[in-house]
């Protein structure tokens, strides 16, 4: 079935999609980053130790990435891709500046995870029309356009919710976030209006070999792929349990540790750009950079000194701006087209899964022995290194995929 003609339907190139998109992303990582930074701190006030702090901000990033298993078949299935993504987007802006109502701890760990909901809802969808729009072009490169401009709004959230902190407090920085989350949703308002039809973007000439691999199973180097990535997230950690190490050992200023966020954000935008050119030039290899990263973050964000603090969250920051760039664009390769919804829901899911295990786990050994982290996180980055260098035999995974 022929698709209609970019020009017809759509006013916007595929790169200024791109970058229209990355300025919603922007503006709702205002949102959800600004409360990311003080989750930690104010889940602490609330009365959690750091394994629940771990355990819920886990559970979080759990249901964002999880619950993919579901929304992204979902994507595929009835292709309404802006329909799903203005919900997802819609769920973030609402529950996040709602958390400046709460005075439970049940009552915010609700809120969190809700707003977490509103990312599995719509980011496979959204990572859908994005991939439609790097058809043909460099997709190192267009997810790494994507996420540096999703990282400015997490640089910009925290710093935002850091004065309201140090002038009024915590529930004043959560409120704040409500202004750039209708912002977000006015401007993906305006992207909707402006590129109706993203699959336009995609050339609809498919052929026969690649319509049979559509309609079967996942690739085998798409499973690969997907268990060296949890083993590299079963040791990463969330924020919260850096920023809980921060506040109960007075190693930084709680209106400070935003400001530290919005530093490792900044890493984690830069880190994306370069690690998405290099994929661009020597495929997979590239991913490698991620890897000894994550191993030196606990070595260094769980002393007393401010500096070597400061330095581990610009390190897990720069790490983590990896994994969520580029990473996602090696699964952009490894799907066919027809089934990118399924592939994306499915890869976030065992992504999330070991995310959560990994946070829960390195808050419990965090409250035994830091050094029992140390060689925990060491081991983890060291069996994916060893599983990555066995599957990278080919420049790029997807080279035998027809892309489009």
């Amino acid at each position: 079935m022929s698709r209609p003609r970019a020009g017809r339907s759509n006013r916007l190139s595929p790169m200024q999609f791109v970058v229209g998109f990355g300025v919603v992303s922007m503006l709702t990582d205002m949102v959800y980053e600004g409360a990311r930074s003080i989750t930690g701190p104010y889940l602490a006030t609330l009365g959690a130790s750091a394994a629940l702090v771990g355990l819920i901000t886990g559970a979080g990033e759990a249901v964002a990435l999880i619950l993919r298993m579901v929304t992204g078949p979902l994507s595929d299935r009835i292709g309404r891709h802006w329909d799903q993504s203005m919900l997802g987007y819609a769920m973030t802006a609402v529950a996040a500046p709602l958390i400046a109502v709460t005075a439970a701890l049940w009552s915010a760990s609700v809120l969190i995870v809700v707003e977490r909901f509103g990312k599995a809802v719509r980011t496979p969808a959204r990572d859908t029309m994005l991939a439609q729009a790097s058809a043909g072009r460099r997709r190192g490169h267009v997810f790494a356009v994507h996420e540096a401009l999703d990282q400015s709004g997490a640089l910009l959230g925290p710093l935002l919710v850091a004065t309201m902190v140090a002038v009024v407090g915590y529930r004043a920085g959560f409120a704040a976030l409500a202004v750039p989350g209708a912002l977000a949703l006015l401007a993906l308002l305006w992207l909707r209006r402006t590129v109706p039809m993203p699959g336009a973007y995609e050339s609809s000439t498919v052929s026969a070999a690649a319509g049979a691999e559509q309609r079967g199973r996942l690739p085998a180097q798409f499973w690969r792929y997907a268990a060296f990535t949890a083993v590299a997230m079963a040791g990463s950690s969330t924020f919260a349990v850096l920023a809980f190490h921060m506040h109960e050992r007075h190693v930084v200023a709680d209106a400070l540790i935003p400001v530290v966020y919005a530093a490792a954000m900044a890493a984690a935008a830069v880190a994306a750009i370069a690690s998405g050119r290099l994929y661009d030039r020597v495929g997979t290899r590239a991913l490698l950079i991620a890897l000894p990263l994550a191993a030196i973050v606990p070595t260094l964000a769980f002393t007393t000194s401010t500096a070597l603090v400061v330095t581990g969250a610009v390190i897990w920051g720069a790490s983590m701006g990896i994994h969520e760039s580029t990473f996602r664009a090696v699964v952009a390769e490894l799907v066919p087209p027809s089934r990118r919804g399924t592939g994306f829901g499915v890869f976030a899911a065992v992504y999330g899964v070991a995310w959560l295990g990994g946070s829960v786990l390195i808050g419990a050994l965090y409250e035994r022995s830091v050094p029992a982290v140390v060689g925990y996180t060491v081991l983890t980055q060291v069996i994916a290194g060893v599983m990555l260098l066995a599957m990278a035999g080919r420049p790029r995974f997807g080279e035998t995929l027809p892309l489009g």
